[in-house]
């Protein structure tokens, strides 16, 4: 991390809620967390926002679009945590193997295809983005708000990744060991792995 971080053992009120909050639901302290400390408050604004996009689209649609996106800003973090997510949350290694061996997305079915590269789109250069790409979207079978809640999930993450690449955080080694070498080689498309965590 580019800045001083608030060692777990120093936190107080806020920043100490917020890491027992990550520590929970990670099984260990993430390195993003400590991107976080100056201002806790961003990170539960983050959390709110975060959530509220993925709760109310398809959870396998936001891990894809979210993956898309997080490529697209060479986030190695954000794409290896949300291939994690989209492997044991959804429970679809296939797809995740499916990226591994063509990380553009072309061999992915029509659908999720289409929904890859839209979110990718709009993560680099929303700007960019015609009618054209919505009405190929409509034409395999996402609605309208199908097709804002890819937009919601991918320019949230660019956000997220910003945070995380512009102070430096690295992936986890805990999270990177969960993927056997040959799939997460494909996922460091950015910062690479953080070292091993010493003992405390």
């Amino acid at each position: 991390m580019f800045i001083e971080t608030v060692p777990e053992s120093a936190a107080t009120g806020d920043l100490a809620d917020y890491y027992e909050h990550q520590r929970a639901g990670w099984g260990f302290l993430p390195d993003y967390a400590g991107a976080f400390g100056p201002r806790p408050e961003v990170a539960e604004a983050w959390n709110t926002l975060n959530g509220t996009i993925r709760r109310g689209m398809d959870r396998r649609r936001f891990e894809l679009a979210t993956i898309a996106a997080a490529r697209a800003l060479r986030s190695t973090y954000c794409t290896a945590a949300h291939s994690m997510f989209l492997r044991d949350v959804c429970g679809d290694e296939q797809t995740l193997r499916t990226l591994a061996e063509d990380p553009s997305g072309a061999t992915l079915s029509e659908q999720d295809r289409a929904v890859y590269a839209f979110a990718g789109k709009v993560a680099t250069d929303a700007a960019s983005v015609e009618q054209a790409d919505v009405d190929a979207l409509r034409a395999v079978g996402l609605s309208d708000a199908d097709v804002a809640d890819v937009v919601y999930a991918a320019a949230a993450r660019s956000f997220f990744t910003r945070v995380l690449d512009g102070l430096g955080a690295q992936l986890d080694a805990e999270t990177a060991a969960s993927f056997p070498p040959e799939l997460l080689d494909g996922m460091v498309v950015g910062r690479p792995v953080g070292a091993p965590r010493t003992p405390a």
